[in-house]
């Protein structure tokens, strides 16, 4: 349970601004409280910050002592705070949540990183220690690939997949957890670590080539029908919960061709 913070406290740990600023807002009557929404006028007001739901310029917020959440990622954007030839994905979030104080750099950040070119799920959070988590290899975290090939995909290609391929900066083979021709041109796979241009190096090695990547699943969240690219949203807490509690187990890798794949 949290302690009773003033309001414009609470302001500025969501990442609205520094104190003054938070200050600002509320003696301005751009801050109201709870639904239905109740302007404030005092900074310094007294308030129980879990589960406060607050409006800040007439959007509605609730109180996050962490965040976490997921993106969906479209084609076109970098994951980098600095990105060079293309626009960053955090210019897709709303300035608090890359402004919340705290760690080593402020606001959420990228577990792990998506190519350019590639789609799909994107987790962020300023929660250092899930960060390390999700993305270190000794936690065998899967992730889910989905691949469009140039070549049809060959049954030999598969096993090539499961039993590990050299890759040209790493004498250790690199394999894949799981792999399922959906179609001939369509291949689904799980990896559960990430090296650089992996998925794409991977199928390179085996003769065939990435024509487009999009990631659809994170462990056990599976990125939303319906949120749309570019869109974000919390993570509730059951999925959090179970993207914590995952133990660093390895899966044992399995193979599924479709029968009209191949």
């Amino acid at each position: 349970m949290l302690a009773p913070m003033q309001l414009q406290e609470i302001l500025y740990s969501q990442g609205f601004g520094t104190r003054r600023v938070c200050s600002g807002l509320v003696e301005q009557g751009w801050v109201a409280l709870g639904e239905p929404a109740q302007i404030c006028r005092d900074p310094w007001l007294e308030c129980e910050p879990e589960g406060l739901v607050f409006w800040v310029q007439g959007q509605r917020w609730t109180h996050q002592r962490l965040a976490y959440l997921m993106l969906h990622k479209p084609a076109g954007y970098e994951c980098s705070q600095k990105p060079g030839a293309w626009p960053s994905v955090y210019s897709l979030l709303p300035s608090p949540l890359r402004q919340r104080p705290g760690g080593a750099a402020s606001g959420v950040q990228a577990v792990g990183r998506l190519d350019q070119d590639t789609t799909g799920l994107l987790l962020l959070s300023d929660d250092g220690a899930f960060i390390h988590r999700m993305a270190s290899p000794r936690h065998h975290v899967p992730k889910v690939y989905e691949l469009t090939c140039k070549h049809p995909l060959q049954a030999d290609q598969i096993e090539r997949l499961l039993q590990g391929v050299v890759l040209d900066d790493d004498p250790k083979p690199v394999r894949a957890a799981a792999c399922e021709a959906v179609d001939a041109h369509h291949l689904r796979l799980t990896l559960t670590e990430g090296k650089y241009h992996q998925v794409k190096r991977m199928l390179a090695a085996v003769g065939n080539r990435v024509e487009a990547l999009h990631r659809s699943r994170i462990g056990p969240v599976t990125l939303p029908d319906d949120l749309k690219a570019g869109e974000w949203r919390w993570l509730t807490p059951e999925q959090v919960q179970s993207l914590q509690a995952r133990q660093s187990t390895p899966l044992v890798a399995a193979a599924h061709v479709h029968p009209d794949a191949i």
